[in-house]
């Protein structure tokens, strides 16, 4: 409940997360049937830059600051294209002022066939991202526990569909109720993709988590991490990591393209780090 992501609004984190849901939802959307995206810790949406809070730590600058309107190379350019595009639609006349949080970016990216459902416990929060989409017929935006939303809201009605979570990781405990908040949504959904996203720091208990994920036995479960730092001089987010559930086939090659050009493009010291490797599952192309 203390958490406020404008402190943290464009940084490394969001710009790993947002280009890969980017991707998840531009490719849910090459068949012409309907899906939902379940975004459970929603924040208020859209994010000035410019606002007290965001210039109090700048971390967009080291971010999506050293991304947008700068020389990429074609391949990662193109698939960083969804979402650079949707940033750059928030800016029209240049600069970087707004930046899309993930209900925002979904929502640009969504045809009139889909659906979001978007859940915020956070009172004020709430009421900023509720006004943020007053009278959009595609979206519905609930004030509640997004751990709830893993149960009530699922499956979805369009049995499509992508599952971010995204939270604050405030209290102790977070990793093993992200590893059981996916094993109680999973056997809801099953055919779902999910997102899970966690923070990289010094004692994060990384290795616990994925041996319980793997432990799950869910047939298919991708991993991306993204490390800027080291995290020995530090006690804060020295990188953050993304599970994929059910990915598409074509992620894991567009991970590897990707994550050595994030890398090398928002290191803030020699010992950045990124890999893409699979918890479950193997490099075998199949259809949905």
């Amino acid at each position: 409940m203390n958490y406020r992501h404008i402190y943290h609004a464009g940084n490394f984190a969001d710009v790993l997360k947002h280009a890969v849901l980017a991707r998840l939802i531009v490719y849910m959307a090459q068949k012409d049937k309907a899906f939902r995206v379940l975004d459970t810790h929603a924040g208020i949406g859209l994010y000035d830059l410019s606002s007290e809070e965001a210039q109090k730590t700048g971390e967009w600058v080291d971010g999506i600051g050293r991304i947008l309107d700068t020389d990429i190379p074609a391949k990662a350019k193109a698939i960083l294209e969804p979402y650079l595009t949707a940033v750059r639609d928030l800016n029209p006349d240049g600069g970087l002022t707004l930046y899309p949080g993930s209900p925002k970016l979904t929502r640009m990216l969504m045809r009139p066939q889909d659906r979001l459902s978007a859940m915020e416990l956070h009172p004020d929060d709430y009421e900023t991202l509720h006004r943020l989409f007053d009278g959009d017929f595609q979206s519905r935006i609930t004030e509640l526990d997004g751990w709830l939303a893993l149960g009530a809201h699922l499956p979805p009605k369009e049995k499509r569909g992508i599952v971010l979570v995204d939270p604050p990781f405030e209290i102790a405990g977070e990793y093993e109720r992200l590893a059981d908040g996916l094993h109680k949504a999973y056997r809801r959904f099953s055919g779902g993709t999910f997102c899970l996203w966690y923070p990289l720091k010094q004692g994060a208990p990384i290795a616990e988590f994925h041996a319980a994920l793997q432990a799950l036995n869910i047939p298919k479960m991708l991993c991306a991490e993204l490390s800027v730092r080291s995290d020995r001089d530090t006690t804060g987010l020295s990188g953050s990591g993304l599970i994929i559930v059910n990915p598409p086939f074509t992620l894991k090659g567009e991970l590897d393209i990707l994550l050595p050009f994030l890398k090398d493009r928002l290191k803030q010291d020699r010992h950045a780090s990124a890999r893409a490797f699979w918890l479950r599952g193997e490099e075998v192309p199949e259809e949905d």
